[in-house]
């Protein structure tokens, strides 16, 4: 049992849902990053997304694309991001998943980059340009390195499909909340979060929702209906616009509220 199977199965015992936070790694700069890590930690939150920038991010909306090509334009790579990894695990036990296409990790090597990541302190990997029925050679190199392979899973997908993914995924289950791109979503439907409550009682693993959440009370309403709350593109944006901020004055002001609003709502 890695740190993300714990962690939900320790949440799944107290009766809490999970906050998972998004950022762009080495956006601003990988010192942020770097710092950040153990503040989220201390903030309470449960997982830690760490976004690899990649130039044709094709599932990310305009602010997670344009930190992305703020980080490569500073020169960020796989290896810088898990070089800061592995420093931020010195003070930090919060697990963490990378979130890349498939591009960076077949350029770095697949296998080379499941046994960096791991030994780094990576503890899961989601693809989101990777479908379960293209995954089986990844998913058991991740396997043998320790690394769950997390699949994402659309309001659109068949109830085959939705088994499918339900039986490839490790430590837990992303569910898209919107058919568009991360960022997009005004509002999650009731029919959204009916697929949802409906996908949990069919899933050993937590299903978790992204890419429709921004606000607090977005959070509060989703976490009635999921394991977990995952927001991206609100926190990239606050951290473009908070320059001056330091990394714990930012998770006290922008990340607090929306873990307030994820106890508060089941």
């Amino acid at each position: 049992m890695n740190r993300i199977e714990k962690k939900f199965s320790d949440l799944q015992k107290k009766k809490q849902k999970a906050l998972v936070v998004f950022i762009t790694a080495g956006d601003p700069n990988l010192a942020m990053t770097e710092a950040l890590i153990p503040e989220m930690e201390k903030e309470g939150v449960d997982l830690i997304e760490i976004g690899v920038p990649f130039s044709d991010p094709l599932a990310d909306g305009p602010v997670i694309q344009a930190s992305s090509q703020r980080a490569l334009s500073k020169g960020v790579t796989l290896e810088k991001i898990l070089n800061t990894v592995r420093r931020a695990r010195q003070r930090s036990e919060s697990p963490i998943a990378l979130m890349s296409y498939l591009n960076p990790i077949n350029h770095y090597g697949l296998e080379k980059f499941a046994k960096d990541a791991k030994r780094a302190g990576v503890d899961g990997v989601i693809i989101p340009d990777l479908p379960p029925d293209e995954g089986r050679e990844i998913s058991e190199v991740f396997k043998k390195s320790g690394l769950d392979l997390v699949y994402l899973v659309a309001p659109t997908s068949t109830t085959a499909r939705q088994q499918m993914i339900l039986k490839a995924s490790r430590g837990f289950v992303y569910f898209v909340s919107i058919t568009g791109v991360t960022g997009s979503g005004k509002t999650i439907s009731k029919e959204v979060l009916g697929q949802v409550s409906a996908l949990r009682k069919h899933s050993k693993r937590a299903v978790c929702v992204g890419f429709g959440v921004s606000t607090p009370e977005q959070a509060k309403e989703v976490a009635k209906y999921a394991d977990g709350v995952i927001v991206g593109s609100s926190i990239v944006r606050a951290l473009t616009e908070n320059p001056k901020l330091k990394a714990p004055q930012f998770v006290q002001k922008f990340i607090r509220p929306l873990r307030l609003a994820v106890q508060k709502g089941d």
